[in-house]
């Protein structure tokens, strides 16, 4: 993982963002094992706000390593990872 030299205030927006999060919701039906889940809409609709209120934005792209996602924070601040 990568991250910006300070994430002292990154880590303040996300735990205020963690804290407002709202549940996502189990909409979607996977017939093979006749159970419900919350697909990637009603996780992304659960937490969208909370990050925007804080200053916190997601960016994924393909990159030669792999897919690498970066949670920023309006400060400049991010973590960066690689899958």
């Amino acid at each position: 993982m990568e991250h910006s030299q300070s994430i002292k205030e990154l880590a303040q927006a996300l735990a205020r963002a963690q804290g407002q999060t709202q549940e996502a919701t189990k909409e979607s039906t996977n017939e093979s094992f006749n159970s419900s889940y919350a697909d990637l809409t009603s996780v992304w609709n659960a937490c969208r706000r909370a990050l925007s209120d804080n200053g916190l934005s997601l960016a994924q792209a393909p990159e030669k390593e792999g897919l690498v996602t970066i949670l920023m924070h309006s400060s400049g601040e991010y973590l960066k990872t690689f899958i």
